[in-house]
């Protein structure tokens, strides 16, 4: 399997994984630009995001990797997202 340079998914590997700890700052700074946005538009996303039941977060990731907004007519994707949540109890 390919890996990324991401975030390590095994439960015994370090915060910053076994790539070295550069690429875990290096990952932090693309989040932290990824979600630096103007003021208006943030507020326009959050409005979105409530409309449709989503969370800012998912949301944004979803314009961030498909390049394109959630409507109303989107109600499959939606339910996609909606599913992938983590159980809550």
């Amino acid at each position: 399997m390919l890996s990324n340079n991401g975030p390590p998914l095994d439960d015994d590997a370090p915060p910053w994984g076994r790539n070295g700890i550069g690429h875990w700052f290096e990952w932090g700074a693309a989040i932290k630009a990824a979600y630096d946005t103007p003021y208006a538009i943030a507020v326009m996303r959050a409005r979105r995001a409530q409309a449709l039941g989503l969370t800012y977060e998912e949301y944004t990731l979803e314009i961030l990797e498909r390049g394109r907004h959630l409507n109303e007519g989107d109600a499959e994707r939606i339910a996609a997202i909606k599913r992938r949540r983590p159980l809550r109890y």
